[in-house]
C-alpha cells in the first residue's frame, strides 16, 4: 500500500506543476488495476512536461533575439527525444508591409531542401528493383548524351555535369515559357556543355543532378514526377499540405506563384517581393511546397519505416565522397553529412527569395526546421548552436512513446 501511495503522489505532484496535460479531477482516484496498467512512458511523460516547457522558452527567447537582430521571418519548429518542443510563426507573409501574419500551416518553397525528397523516391524505387544504383543513366534516360554517370553519382554530385542555370540563361530563348526537365535534356543534347570533370573525378554540388533524378523517376514509372512524391512520399507521410510546384497548362510565366507565401529578396535596403521564374519549370532539385509540420511528419515517417527501409536509410546518411581536409562537411543521399558530429545529416535551401533549414542530429534525437521568405536572415551557426546547446536536455524517449506518439499523430491528423 505505501508503494501505491508513493507512485499516486509523484503523479499528483507531476500534473499538479505541468499544464501540458489536462485530467478531470474524478481520473485521479486510482483502482490498483489503473496503476498496474499505467505505463511508465506515461508517467515520466508528465515528469519531463516542466523541462519540455522551459526547453521551449529557451529556443522562444532565441528566435525573439534573431527576429531583433537579423530580422528573421519565417516558422520554426524544434523537436526533441521524439516531442514536439517548440513550433512558431514570426512575421509576416508580407514582411514589406507587415500584412498577414505567417502561422505554422504556412506553405513555403524548400528550395534545395526538396532534394531529400527526390532521394527518398529513387530508394524508393531501387528497393522495388526498379532502379539499380550503379547502372548508367541512359539506361533510364537512352537520349542522355554524357557516358558512366550512375544513378549513385548524381545522388552524391559526383557526376561531373555542368550546371543547367546556366546552359538555360544562354540558350533558352524565350524566359516567359519555363523550362521543364525534358526541356532540359534536350538543351544538354543539342550543345553539349563540357563537364567540369570526368564521372567520379570530385564532387561538385550541382542541382542537374537532381534535376536529372526526377526525370529518372518519370521514365521509370511512367507517371510524372509530382504524381509520384504525392501518391507515395507525401500521403504516406500524412504530409497533408506538401506537393511539388506544378506549372500551369499553357507553359507560360504568370506572374507570381500561388497557392503559398511570397518569397522576398533584398535590393540595396529595399525588400522586393520575387515573381515566378522560367527555371521554376525544373523538378527535382527545388520547387517542392511545404510546411514546418508536413517537414516534421516526413522525418516521423522516416524514423518509423514508412517510406524506406533501414539499409536506404544508412545508405541515405553516408559519406558519399572520400574525406578531404578542405570540404568541410560530405553528402550522401539527398543529405549533407555534418562531420563535426556523430551522426548529423541536414540541407539547407536558397531560392528566389526564400531559404530552409532542415537539420536533424540523429543521436541526440535532436531537429530543428526553420523555413523563411526572406532571402536574408540568420544564418546556419545560430541553428547548430541551438541544436548542440546542453540546456535542459532532455531524456530519452522510449520505444513504446514513440510508436504510441506516432499513432496518435496518425489518428487526429485529417484524411486525403
Amino acid at each position: 500500500m505505501l508503494r501505491i501511495a508513493i507512485v499516486c503522489s509523484v503523479v499528483w505532484v507531476a500534473m499538479s506543476f505541468c499544464a501540458c496535460r489536462h485530467i478531470e479531477q474524478s481520473s485521479l482516484s486510482l483502482r490498483f488495476e489503473d496503476l498496474h496498467l499505467l505505463p511508465a512512458e506515461e508517467l515520466f511523460d508528465d515528469l519531463d512536461c516542466e523541462l519540455r516547457a522551459r526547453k521551449a522558452m529557451h529556443i522562444d527567447s532565441l528566435f525573439k533575439r534573431l527576429q531583433r537582430l537579423t530580422g528573421f521571418n519565417g516558422v520554426v519548429l524544434y523537436a526533441e527525444k521524439g516531442h514536439l518542443i517548440y513550433q512558431q510563426a514570426f512575421g509576416y507573409e508580407d514582411p514589406l508591409r507587415k500584412r498577414k501574419p505567417l502561422s505554422i500551416e504556412s506553405r513555403f518553397e524548400l528550395a534545395s531542401v526538396s532534394k531529400m525528397f527526390t532521394a527518398t523516391a529513387i530508394l524508393q524505387l531501387k528497393e522495388q528493383g526498379k532502379i539499380d544504383l550503379d547502372t548508367d543513366i541512359r539506361e533510364y534516360i537512352p537520349e542522355w548524351p554524357y557516358e558512366n554517370i550512375t544513378t549513385r553519382l548524381l545522388l552524391n554530385h559526383r557526376s561531373g555535369l555542368s550546371r543547367y542555370e546556366s546552359l538555360a540563361d544562354e540558350y533558352w530563348p524565350d524566359k516567359t515559357v519555363f523550362l521543364t526537365n525534358d526541356a532540359m535534356i534536350r538543351l544538354y543534347m543539342q550543345y553539349r556543355p563540357a563537364p567540369y570533370f570526368k564521372p567520379n573525378g570530385g564532387f561538385h554540388y550541382c542541382n542537374i543532378n537532381y534535376a536529372l533524378l526526377a526525370s529518372i523517376v518519370e521514365r521509370v514509372t511512367g507517371v510524372r514526377f509530382a504524381d509520384y512524391m504525392m501518391e507515395h512520399v507525401f500521403i504516406p507521410a500524412h504530409m497533408t499540405h506538401s506537393e511539388i510546384y506544378q506549372i500551369n497548362n499553357e507553359g507560360r510565366l504568370n506572374g507570381y506563384r500561388q497557392g503559398l507565401v511570397p518569397g522576398y529578396d533584398s535590393r540595396g535596403r529595399r525588400l522586393v517581393s520575387v515573381p515566378d521564374d522560367y527555371l521554376n519549370g525544373v523538378v527535382g532539385d527545388k520547387v517542392m511546397i511545404s510546411t514546418v509540420s508536413d517537414l516534421y511528419n516526413f522525418e516521423i515517417a522516416l524514423n518509423t519505416g514508412v517510406l524506406l527501409s533501414e539499409s536506404s536509410l544508412k545508405e541515405a546518411y553516408s559519406s558519399g565522397s572520400p574525406a578531404y581536409r578542405h570540404r568541410k562537411d560530405n553528402y550522401g543521399f539527398g543529405w549533407r553529412i555534418r562531420t563535426e558530429a556523430d551522426s548529423a545529416v541536414y540541407h539547407y535551401g536558397w531560392w528566389k527569395g526564400f531559404r530552409s533549414f532542415f537539420i536533424r542530429d540523429l543521436a541526440q534525437q535532436k531537429t530543428l526546421i526553420v523555413l523563411s521568405n526572406k532571402a536574408k536572415g540568420p544564418g546556419a551557426d545560430h541553428f547548430w548552436k541551438l541544436i548542440n546547446d546542453t540546456v535542459y536536455e532532455l531524456p530519452k524517449a522510449s520505444a513504446y512513446y514513440l510508436v504510441s506518439r506516432q499513432r496518435i499523430d496518425q489518428t487526429i491528423r485529417p484524411e486525403i
